[in-house]
Parts: structure tokens; sequence; C-alpha cells
């Protein structure tokens, strides 16, 4: 059993780490103050060819997989970024490119994913709805074939990155909730051109303010008879479940990653502060009170990054990985928080100031616990479908 990265995805983390070099904590917090995308370390990123590292080499990319895009998003976040990072590597990477390189037609791959490796494209994903939250099956955003086209009519929710994206990979209803059997039935997935939405007043937005991650703006977004080919259906119409579960699977495991790195952050900050800050004549880190909590992050960080490197790579070689994934994000996930929550106690009154980059930390890692789905249903899925218990509902 060997347990080290293959080179592919240790080149990664060299080549990342080279770029986040030239961007300290205090780049990422005017990011966030400003609420403003990294523009510059985006464009340094297409520039190298680093968005492009799951789409197949055919297109432009680096064919590589899960694995390495798991990776970068680490080393992006634990650079200074910390958890709002993600959105970097989960919106375009992740939703696009890797579910087009999967799943998208001879078509939509030859026009979209050079693009997309070039970062001269970007995408975003709309599932949530308000009425429906984490029950993914009960959307009710329908879509119904007219002609050459569907038209779509509904309503999304924490929808991230539309001001950017060109197209929106949205999950639609093309049989009710009521009426799919099984449940999953009837779900289907299209790629919606954004900017010829909106021109056409059939797609609208409104930015929904937030904690944090404010790099990037999260929306409520509406659905007025959107019209979209049917060329544009990814994945097979009714049968978008298989599209919907390679998505969401690399969601949970690209955030996943980048919890990780925020709780490297949290913990370096940490460290730092308990090493070089003096009270009653001793470094605070001296008291055990200080060190051991910390001492217990990093253990659990090391252990949910063995769970997160498993999930990617059992997701490239095409073999089962719910459970893996969602216990990649539930660890990953309290890690995060334990050790933004750690560097504000080790910090004591200081972290409240926002001359510090604790308070940054600490919101990007509480979002962890609850989005894109809670802990409470990661845990359910553990103890109906992995252990076998009795469902609730």
């Amino acid at each position: 059993m060997d347990f080290s990265l293959p080179e592919s995805a240790l080149a990664v983390q060299r080549g990342i780490a080279d770029i986040c070099s030239r961007y300290d904590l205090d780049y990422w917090q005017r990011c966030e103050a400003d609420k403003r995308w990294p523009e510059e370390v985006w464009e340094e990123l297409a520039k190298g060819g680093w968005l492009g590292l799951a789409v197949p080499e055919e297109y432009g990319g680096g064919g590589q997989g899960l694995l390495e895009l798991a990776v970068a998003t680490e080393t992006l976040a634990a650079s200074g970024a910390a958890g709002g990072s993600a959105f970097t590597y989960v919106l375009t990477p992740g939703f696009g490119a890797l579910t087009l390189a999967r799943h998208g037609t001879a078509e939509q791959r030859a026009a979209l994913l050079p693009r997309l490796a070039a970062g001269e494209l970007e995408t975003c994903f709309a599932l949530t709805e308000p009425d429906a939250g984490s029950n993914s099956l009960a959307i009710t955003t329908s879509a119904r074939r007219d002609g050459d086209d569907y038209v779509i009519r509904g309503q999304k929710i924490w929808i991230t990155g539309v001001q950017r994206a060109t197209w929106m990979l949205l999950v639609t209803r093309t049989v009710p909730a009521a009426e799919a059997r099984p449940r999953t039935h009837g779900l289907t997935v299209f790629l919606v051109n954004v900017p010829e939405a909106v021109a056409a007043g059939t797609l609208s937005y409104r930015p929904i303010p937030k904690l944090g991650a404010n790099t990037t703006p999260s929306n409520m977004v509406f659905l007025d008879d959107v019209r979209v080919p049917a060329s544009d259906v990814v994945g097979e119409v009714d049968g978008g479940s298989a599209v919907l579960w390679d998505i969401l699977n690399p969601e949970r495991i690209l955030l996943a990653a980048s919890a990780l790195g925020g709780a490297e952050v949290a913990l370096r900050v940490a460290v730092e502060y308990a090493t070089s800050r003096e009270v009653f004549g001793r470094p605070i880190g001296a008291n055990q009170a200080i060190a051991f909590p910390l001492a217990q992050v990093k253990a659990k960080i090391e252990l949910a990054r063995l769970m997160l490197h498993k999930a990617a790579w059992c997701f490239d070689q095409r073999l089962p990985c719910g459970t893996e994934a969602n216990i990649a994000k539930l660890t990953a996930s309290q890690a995060a928080w334990e050790a933004a929550d750690a560097a504000f106690q080790t910090h004591g009154g200081m972290a409240y100031s926002l001359e510090y980059p604790v308070a940054r930390l600490l919101a990007d890692a509480r979002i962890g616990k609850v989005a894109p789905v809670t802990e409470e249903l990661l845990l359910n899925y553990l103890a109906t479908q992995v252990l076998g218990l009795p469902r609730s509902f």
C-alpha cells in the first residue's frame, strides 16, 4: 500500500505553491475586505495551465484527475486563501471541466473544454432551491420540451459565481418529483448560456449578503422561461442523476481539500502567534492549554487528508466514492472549524481585531459545517447507507 502522492500531484503541488508564494495573507485579506475576485492569481493559474488539470490532453488540458485538482485546491487554500479559495477550483475546473470531460457530448467537449482549460470561460452550478433545501430530489425547477428547445422555469438559491459565468450547469425536473419512480428519475442537467439568457430577460439574479467567502458572490437566481437547445443537455434526459452524483461527489472532495488548506492556515497562524506572544515571562505556546488543542488539530488534519486522497483516487478510478467523499467532507470541515476556533482562542481578544486574519478564517471554516450539505446529513448518510440503521423519514 503506497501512501505517497504520484509525481503528477507533486508537480501540481509545487506549481501552485510557486504561484501562491507571491501572494501573502494580506493579499487575501484585501480580496475578502474588498469583495473582489483574486484576479491576479486566477490569471497566473490560467497562464500556467493549472486550470485545465482535469481537461483531457486532446482538448489542451493536463489530462489529470480529481486527485490533482484536490491537491491544487488544498495548496491554494493553505497558502493563505483559506476556505474562500475553494471557488477557484470548484466553479470552473470542478463543475465545468471535470463534468464535461466525463459526461459532455463530443460537440460540447470540443466547443468548451479548450476554453475552460485556458481560463477563457467560467462556469457555475445551480441545484439548491429555497423550498427544497438539502432535499435535492424535491426540486421543482421544470424543463418542458418545445420543439428543438427546452423551456425552463424556477428559482435557485446560493448559486455562486453567476456574475462571472458564461455557462451554468442547471439541474431541473423533466418529470415532477411526485411522479418520478424511482425518486432519482426525471432529473435533467442543462448547459445554460448565462449572458444570452440575461440579455433575453429570462434569467436574473440577486446577490445574497454573506458572512464570509466574499471574493465570489452567491445569488438568488430566477429562471423565467429560459430557452435552452436540446443539444445543451448534459448526459441523458431524465437520467441526470448519474451526472449529478459526478458533480456532488467531486464538489465535496474539493471543498474538503479547501477546508484542509484553511485548517493549515489557521494552525500556522496560531502556532506563529503562540510562539511569539509572551505573557507571564514565557511564550503562551508553552502552556498545555494552548499547545494541546493545536496538536489535536494537527492530528485531525492528517487523518482527514488520508480520506481526502482516497476519495479523489476512487473517483478517478471510477469506483464508488460516495462514502469516502462524505467522510472526507465531514472530517475536513470539522478539522477546519476546530483549527479556526483554536486559533481564535490562542489569539485571545486580538482575534476580534480585523488586523489579524483569524476572523476571516473563522467565517470561512464555519460555512463548511453547513454547506453545500449539512454535517447532520453527512452523518445521516453514514448512519443509514453505511451502517444500515433505520431511516427517520
